[in-house]
C-alpha cells in the first residue's frame, strides 16, 4: 500500500482554491509535503482552463449579474461551472508512486479508480477517454492534470447536484463539442448523481468515502487524514495575491477573437480543440510575427505552450510543420491525446484565413 495524506480545504473562493493547487505542487516538488489527496468545494464559480480565451468561454456579463466568481485553473481542459452542489478531488504525487509515468496511462488509471469508487453509490460509472467519467454517455465527472518535473498533479470534479440551466447560461459551449457527444444541449451532456439516483442526492461525505475506497482498492493507496500545513496556507496566500488571484492572471488570455487584425484558425481532434491566433509579417507576408495558442487541450507542464509560441515566432509559413515537429521532439513535453500534427493543423488553418 502506498501512503497518501488526505486533506480537505472545504469551501473557499475559486481563485484561492487554484492558488492552493499551485502551493501543493511547489511544496511537493521541494519535498516539503508527501503524496496527497485533497478534497475541495466552491461557492458559485466559473473556471476556464489554463490555455483558454476567457471571454470566448464564459459569458462574463451573465457571471457578474449572477454574482458568480470567475477564475483560471492551472490545468488545461475546458470551462466549467461549480457550486456547493459539487466538489473537487485532487492527487499530487511523485511520478514513480504508481509505477506509471505516461500522462495518458496515468489519467486512465486514476479515472478508472474514481469510476470504480463512484459505482459503489449504485451507478454504472465508466472512464471515457480522454478525461471524462460518464454514465450512459453523460458526464458525471471531468478530470485533468499534468507533470511538473517529477511531481504529478491530477484533479477532478463530481456533479452531485447542480442547476444545469444556470451552467448553460454562464458558459459559451460550442455546438461542435455537443455534437461530438450526440447531445442536443449542454444540460443533456451532463448528469448529476441526484438525477442518476432518482432524485435523492447522496451526501458529499458519502461521495468522498466512495472515491476513497475506489482509490484505495484500484490504486493501492493507504490514505490517512491529516491537517493542512502552515507552509501550504502561507504559500497559497502568497500565490493568490501575487498571481493566481489577480485579474491579470485570469484575463491573461482574453478577447483574441475580437481583434480583426489577428488571423484565427482551429483544429478539433481527440485531444480537444486548439485555436491558433497569429499575425504575419515580411515582404511576402509569409513569416509568423506573433503567435498565441489557446484551447482546452492538455500540455504538460502547461508553461511549455509559451515555449512553443516562442519557437514559432519568425518561422516561415511553409516551415511551420517542421518547427512544430522539432519542438515536440526536442522538448520534454507531454500531451494528453493531442498530437503535434493537431497544433500544425490549427496554425495552417489560421494562415488559410489570409488568402
Amino acid at each position: 500500500m502506498k501512503p497518501f495524506r488526505i486533506i480537505d480545504t472545504g469551501l473557499r473562493e475559486g481563485r484561492a482554491q487554484m492558488a492552493f493547487d499551485q502551493a501543493m505542487i511547489d511544496l511537493h516538488k521541494a519535498g516539503k509535503i508527501p503524496d496527497t489527496l485533497r478534497f475541495l468545494q466552491f461557492p458559485p464559480t466559473a473556471l476556464v482552463g489554463r490555455h483558454q480565451d476567457l471571454s470566448a468561454e464564459l459569458r462574463l456579463d451573465a457571471c457578474k449579474a449572477a454574482g458568480v466568481g470567475v477564475g483560471r485553473r492551472i490545468t488545461g481542459g475546458g470551462a466549467l461551472y461549480l457550486d456547493e452542489g459539487q466538489f473537487g478531488w485532487e492527487l499530487v504525487f511523485h511520478r514513480d508512486t504508481l509505477g506509471v509515468t505516461n500522462l495518458g496511462d496515468l489519467a486512465k488509471e486514476i479515472c478508472e479508480a474514481a469510476a470504480y469508487g463512484l459505482s459503489k453509490l449504485g451507478i454504472n460509472a465508466r472512464y471515457r477517454p480522454r478525461n471524462d467519467i460518464e454514465v450512459d454517455g453523460r458526464k458525471v465527472s471531468g478530470t485533468g492534470g499534468f507533470f511538473d518535473g517529477s511531481t504529478f498533479f491530477y484533479q477532478g470534479t463530481v456533479l452531485v447536484d447542480m442547476d444545469a440551466e444556470k451552467m448553460v447560461s454562464l458558459l459559451n459551449i460550442p455546438d461542435a463539442k455537443l455534437a461530438k457527444h450526440a447531445a442536443l444541449t449542454a444540460a443533456q451532456r451532463i448528469v448529476t448523481l441526484k438525477e442518476l439516483l432518482k432524485g435523492k442526492a447522496p451526501s458529499i461525505a458519502e461521495v468522498k468515502q466512495a472515491l476513497l475506497e475506489g482509490f484505495a482498492q484500484k490504486l493501492g493507496l493507504n490514505m490517512v487524514p491529516a491537517p493542512l500545513t502552515d507552509a501550504e496556507e502561507q504559500l497559497a496566500d502568497k500565490l493568490y495575491h501575487d498571481e493566481i488571484g489577480t485579474n491579470e492572471f485570469v484575463h491573461e488570455i482574453d478577447g483574441l477573437g475580437k481583434r480583426p487584425e489577428i488571423l484565427k484558425g482551429s483544429f478539433t481532434g481527440n485531444g480537444g480543440t486548439i485555436f491558433a491566433h497569429l499575425r504575419l509579417e515580411g515582404p511576402l507576408n509569409n513569416r509568423l510575427r506573433e503567435v498565441v495558442i489557446s484551447g482546452d487541450f492538455f500540455v504538460t507542464p502547461p508553461r511549455k505552450i509559451y515555449d512553443l509560441e516562442a519557437a514559432l515566432r519568425g518561422t516561415l509559413t511553409n516551415e511551420i510543420a517542421q518547427t512544430v515537429k522539432t519542438f515536440f521532439a526536442n522538448s520534454n513535453v507531454g500531451l494528453l491525446s493531442a498530437t503535434p500534427d493537431d497544433f500544425t493543423a490549427a496554425l495552417e488553418n489560421a494562415i488559410g484565413q489570409s488568402a
